[in-house]
């Protein structure tokens, strides 16, 4: 491959997108013959094929940074195995390696660990007396000092110090980083912390991550630590910090399995905390002990998505913007030959409720598993008597393999006799097989559009299916508003303009509120005219959420799913990124007891949320749990039919768009 480097600076890169790290060497060369008590950084001289067969297997399941094989390469690390005298030699060959395998696909970071020196009593940062460092750590960082000025020397594109777990060498660890790279390269500072995110010596992470910007690093974060739950929980008490967020843990605790230590943490489950790190405002993630290309795959797969979700990288923009012709960044730029969208109200009748103030309602009727469509077609039967006014239909909903959210769509139509919102997302189809879809669905009289990014496949029931995700929820929804004005993404005239009613998600109770709501800023500048939220359990976070977008003036639709039982109330509020459901609320799950005491007790909530907010909103979009439509109609019972006189939110301007 190449030896050549990516054209943007790492920091950059860290700064304006999000980074997918590679996993563990150790573990991969075990796996590959060689033994735990082996000089593993010798190998940069003696096996180097090997090595580099372990970071191309890193590359290629999408590493777009890769660590050089020279984590114990210290002086002090290297004594033991009679090598104390080769620190150049062998941490310049885990360059070259390494920057052999990135060519222009990956950055190249120089791995710097703990020293491996005991430091007897000299724990405290500084000596009490004369506030010099001791001399065991002054000991420490000239090893390390050594070390990072080689890999420096060397040609990375940033050190990396980890594994840390004692504050006064985390220090002098970062400051001798900080000294050798000059200014020249960046410094990301990572810890390691116990099951209660804490340093050895009791140092919070929100502290350690305070003191590692004050030592200089540029990037700050955790590895390593029990796994990604715990790696999870630390680095949310770091993204106030203001600096890029690392994260990369072990493949959980080991175990020991017929003489052998195994990981137990699975490539899926993996994925999916990458997906919550992400979601967070972490900018990179890899992995620790244990883990493998597989798992870097899956961390892979999260951060395209997430590119998305948090903030588009200027790569990624750049990409979006080839693909929908200049002028497609704002909305505001009309392309040439462009036609004037109709009035709001006049796109659907879903948009001529909300804009004469009707409350209105939607619930969501998915796509069957198979062929069968005919329970779904018959519970938009029973919604549409009992007054529903859509009905929502997902895209591919959690990743399985279903039918044609478009052909229930238009069966539903045809056959129950009730409007449809279409949800649209990423992550299956390219820019062509977008706008196919885009052009198909309003050709078979589907007017609304509710755009996402959309579920990675690793939640599914097909792992190794193909994320696409040419666009993310933004760029489908400058797409669809470029159609609404009938041209194409080449500005080529279409003949007339689609009506789209351009709907979009939004998660009151995401982890990074502040990326959410600048996040649905953009979608409104992309062309969205209605927000669907994610299910709401607080009306405490509903009320914020309500008056920090009431500036955008765009109609909501607040999302509710009725809880079924105590169990489901837990895994939603521990599991399911962008959900939160009070301790009271789950303390009342609990109390509920039987089933079906529970999932009354869990309507009885849903209903208790839709009338504190009921004059707020715009309308109810209503989750029944495990496909139980009725459930639907028992929240919705008495909210239904009621005509306002007018209208409870601002509406989109026609000329806006």
């Amino acid at each position: 491959m190449s030896s050549s480097r990516p054209r943007r600076t790492f920091l950059d890169a860290a700064q304006h997108g999000v980074l997918t790290v590679d996993g563990a060497m150790g573990t991969q060369l075990y796996e590959r013959g060689i033994l735990f008590n082996a000089c593993f950084e010798e190998l940069n001289v003696t096996r180097p094929e090997l090595v580099a067969k372990v970071h191309d297997d890193y590359v290629r399941a999408g590493a777009q940074v890769i660590e050089s094989n020279t984590f114990g390469a210290n002086a002090l690390r290297l004594e033991k195995y009679g090598l104390s005298s080769r620190v150049k030699d062998l941490n310049e060959a885990g360059v070259r390696i390494a920057r052999q395998a990135a060519g222009t696909q990956a950055y190249v970071v120089g791995a710097i660990g703990p020293s491996g020196y005991f430091l007897g009593e000299a724990r405290e940062a500084h000596n009490a007396a004369d506030h010099r460092p001791s001399q065991d750590l002054e000991k420490v960082k000239a090893v390390l000092l050594e070390q990072a000025r080689t890999l420096v020397e060397a040609g990375v594109d940033a050190l990396l110090v980890e594994t840390l777990r004692q504050t006064p060498e985390l220090r002098v660890a970062v400051e001798a980083a900080v000294t050798a790279a000059e200014g020249r390269v960046p410094v990301i500072a990572s810890a390691s912390l116990d099951e209660n995110g804490r340093m050895a010596e009791g140092t919070p992470a929100e502290e350690v991550a305070r003191l590692m910007r004050e030592w200089g690093a540029s990037v700050v974060g955790v590895n390593c630590s029990d796994g990604p739950m715990a790696v999870l929980s630390a680095v949310e008490k770091m993204v106030g910090v203001g600096l890029p967020i690392f994260a990369a843990p072990n493949a959980g605790l080991p175990r020991r399995v017929d003489e052998r230590m195994v990981y137990v943490s699975t490539p899926e489950y993996f994925g999916v905390y990458a997906q919550r790190m992400f979601r967070l405002g972490v900018r990179l993630v890899g992995g620790c002990c244990g883990t493998t290309p597989e798992h870097t795959r899956r961390i892979a797969a999260s951060a395209r998505m997430a590119a998305g979700d948090l903030e588009v990288p200027a790569a990624n923009e750049a990409s979006q913007a080839s693909f929908l012709g200049p002028g497609a960044a704002t909305r505001e730029v009309a392309p040439a030959g462009s036609i004037p969208p109709g009035p709001f109200a006049e796109k659907s009748e879903l948009a001529a409720k909300i804009a004469r103030g009707k409350f209105v309602v939607s619930v969501e009727v998915n796509p069957p598993v198979g062929l069968d469509p005919a329970r779904a077609i018959a519970a938009a039967k029973m919604l549409k008597r009992a007054g529903v006014d859509v009905v929502n239909i997902a895209d591919g909903a959690r990743a399985q393999a279903r039918m044609s959210n478009l052909a229930l769509a238009a069966r539903a139509t045809r056959e129950a006799g009730i409007e449809t919102i279409l949800h649209v997302c990423g992550r299956d189809r390219n820019l062509l097989g977008t706008i196919a879809h885009l052009l198909g669905a309003h050709d078979l009289g589907v007017r609304n559009l509710v755009v996402i990014t959309g579920d990675p496949p690793k939640m599914g029931d097909y792992p190794d299916s193909t994320a696409v995700y040419d666009l993310d929820s933004v760029g489908i929804l400058k797409l669809a508003s470029r159609l609404n004005q009938g041209v194409d993404p080449g500005g080529k005239p279409l003949g007339a303009a689609t009506r789209f009613v351009l709907a979009t998600g939004a998660e009151p109770a995401a982890l990074n509120y502040a990326r959410e709501i600048s996040r649905l800023r953009d979608k409104k500048a992309a062309g969205a005219e209605l927000v669907m939220t994610q299910p709401v359990y607080s009306a405490d976070v509903l009320d914020k959420f309500l008056v920090d977008i009431a500036p955008l003036e765009l109609p909501v639709l607040v999302g509710l799913l009725p809880l079924a039982s105590y169990r489901n109330a837990e895994f939603l509020h521990n599991e399911v990124p962008g959900m939160q459901v009070p301790e009271a609320i789950r303390e009342r799950m609990r109390k509920a007891g039987s089933q079906a005491e529970a999932r009354k007790e869990g309507v009885a909530i849903a209903r208790e949320m839709l009338a504190a907010v009921r004059d707020r909103v715009a309308g109810a979009y209503i989750m029944p749990p495990f496909e139980r439509h009725e459930l639907a109609l028992e929240v919705l019972d008495g909210f239904m039919d009621l005509e306002d006189a007018a209208p409870r939110t601002a509406q989109p301007d026609a000329d806006a768009h």
